[in-house]
């Protein structure tokens, strides 16, 4: 089975990308991020992907990272996230497509503390419903202009 953006031509939802630190930064840098856009761009089309500025490498953290999610020191969590919270918004996606799990909980925790526009969605999530696979019980992070689609 292969991805496909016909789901998202006449709903025009827009997407960006999250590039985790460990992944791209740390690890396998421009290839993996790259990789990411690819992905993106096939299963939301083209024209649905919004990238942020800066992005790949020299995108910002999220501030979820390293232990920093589970170190109870929240009100630091949203300080420091407030510049990737202000980055998601500058692009004007309806969703942030965050491939790892401590960026997805971070992302997310953002949009709910500053009052944010867009959803946090797992990169599987997406892939799953631009195949027609995804769920009724996987649909916990999606906004109402998705969490139905694909559903008979």
């Amino acid at each position: 089975m292969k991805v496909n953006s016909d789901w998202n031509k006449e709903l025009g939802i827009k997407f960006t990308v999250q590039d985790p630190c460990q992944l791209v930064r740390k690890t396998f840098g421009e290839p993996a991020a790259e990789a990411l856009r690819e992905t993106a761009i096939a299963v939301v089309g083209e024209e649905n992907y919004i990238d942020m500025a800066p992005n790949r490498s020299n995108n910002y953290c999220c501030g979820g990272g390293g232990g920093f999610l589970q170190s109870g020191m929240k009100e630091e969590r949203y300080k420091y996230g407030k510049v990737k919270f202000d980055q998601i918004e500058a692009t004007g996606a309806d969703y942030c497509v965050t491939p790892c799990h401590n960026c997805h909980s971070q992302i997310h925790d953002l949009a709910d503390h500053f009052g944010g526009k867009y959803h946090s969605v797992h990169f599987w999530t997406l892939i799953c419903l631009s195949m027609g696979i995804l769920g009724e019980n996987e649909r916990t992070h999606l906004g109402s202009d998705l969490e139905e689609l694909g559903l008979d």
